[in-house]
């Protein structure tokens, strides 16, 4: 019978996995094709680090445009993803957990905004600046639409998915999977993974990676912080409730 049942809330769970994961692509769907009618509208603003780009092949524009779609389609329905993933996650909770659901799910999205902005704004120009450095008077740079596209595209959802590691560091902290020992202990470690990360996740030059790897050691050592003002304040809070 117990077997049973840990089957039947699987296959519920599953269940309920494969409806949000519909949610999520209809939800894409419908932005991207809303984000289509000014694709031309933000590929002109994209393209001003770089000031004019070109296409090899007679499809490579059209490509290129549905590439930009599909990044820009992510974009505009991050709220609706955001929301159905914390909603799943929300069923694993206990009923105290999952009122810190409805605070950290608004924030997700403001911080992967800013992630995307900062991606833009910061790690953009600088990268550009770098790379088109090495250009000289026998070597001219001559960007392609496809790949400057999925160059911006890749840059701007990575730094935003980054910039969500505060907001998941203390939700594990709020739940008590993580706590200030622990972060400080395996601090070495994890500058050893941002570094891969960034590596992983950026373009393959240096400027970009570290734009990108020291972001997120201030985020871990944000942490680190925010997990010691946690712990202050519920030990501040218990000491209070046995004095009443």
């Amino acid at each position: 019978m117990e077997k049973q049942n840990r089957q039947s809330t699987f296959l519920n769970h599953l269940e309920e996995l494969r409806a949000r994961i519909i949610k999520c692509l209809i939800f894409f769907i419908a932005a991207s094709c809303l984000f289509y009618q000014y694709a031309e509208s933000v590929l002109q603003f994209l393209i001003k680090p770089v000031g004019q780009l070109y296409f090899l092949s007679p499809s490579e524009a059209f490509e290129a445009r549905i590439l930009l779609t599909i990044f820009g389609g992510f974009i505009l329905s991050s709220p609706i993803i955001f929301f159905q993933l914390w909603q799943f996650l929300s069923a694993a909770l206990t009923a105290q957990e999952k009122r810190f659901v409805t605070i950290f799910a608004p924030f997700s999205m403001i911080l992967f905004l800013l992630g995307c902005a900062f991606a833009y704004f910061v790690a953009l120009p600088f990268s550009m600046t770098f790379l088109l450095s090495f250009s000289t008077e026998f070597i001219k740079p001559m960007i392609t639409v496809s790949r400057y596209i999925h160059f911006v595209g890749t840059l701007v959802l990575a730094f935003g998915l980054i910039f969500e590691f505060p907001l998941v560091m203390l939700f594990f902290i709020k739940i008590g999977i993580v706590t200030p020992e622990f972060l400080i202990q395996q601090r070495r470690y994890a500058i050893v993974f941002i570094f891969i990360i960034s590596a992983i996740l950026t373009p393959p030059d240096c400027v970009s990676q570290l734009l990108m790897a020291l972001p997120l050691l201030l985020l871990y050592e944000l942490s680190i912080v925010m997990a010691k003002w946690h712990v202050r304040a519920e030990v501040k809070r218990a000491s209070l409730s046995v004095e009443l």
